[in-house]
């Protein structure tokens, strides 16, 4: 049986992914993401076979929403204590429309019978992933990037990408494109 690695995102001007790709301080441990492959994820559903799949697109291009704004600010670590594992960049405070389309795409995936994620959702864009890094090798670029307004972008769209993990790093496939309405 035939599967793919789904996710769906929302994509970022490159305007923007550069400016984050050039926040990279050079950490050692630290794996910056390449411009390229930084996105806001609203879903990761890992293999799905094609029938789901079908389904799952069909279900998506039916999500109605608007257009709307949000702002890139605000660095931090999942944990948020200890050793960091991931460095990212959040949304400010969220935005009510931009928790409206998570919810439809995990209802999208209940509706593909795909198993939703249903732990709590911290919107972010992942920077980097740390190995065996301490949170005294990170203290200082997290200082300065405690209060980082990295700008706006209008989301007027989401996409579902199927992901081939490789030896150079995973190659991102858009499957799907769903535009507001």
């Amino acid at each position: 049986m035939t599967t793919k690695r789904l996710f769906v995102a929302i994509d970022l001007p490159d305007v923007i992914r550069q400016f984050l790709a050039a926040l990279d301080p050079g950490l050692p441990k630290v794996r910056w993401v390449d411009a390229d492959r930084m996105h806001l994820t609203l879903g990761f559903f890992g293999n799905v076979p094609e029938f789901p799949e079908q389904k799952l697109k069909e279900s998506l291009r039916a999500i109605k929403f608007g257009s709307f704004i949000l702002s890139i600010q605000e660095i931090g670590t999942f944990p948020p204590k200890g050793s960091p594992k991931i460095i990212w960049i959040g949304v400010g405070a969220g935005h009510p429309h931009l928790f409206q389309i998570h919810k439809r795409v995990q209802e999208a995936a209940m509706s593909a019978r795909l198993e939703p994620d249903l732990r709590p959702w911290h919107p972010h864009i992942t920077l980097a992933r740390c190995r065996d890094v301490s949170p005294q090798a990170v203290r200082e670029f997290l200082g300065r990037g405690a209060q980082l307004d990295a700008g706006m972008i209008r989301v007027d769209a989401f996409s579902l990408y199927s992901s081939e993990l490789t030896a150079g790093g995973s190659v991102y496939t858009r499957e799907l494109t769903a535009h507001c309405r």
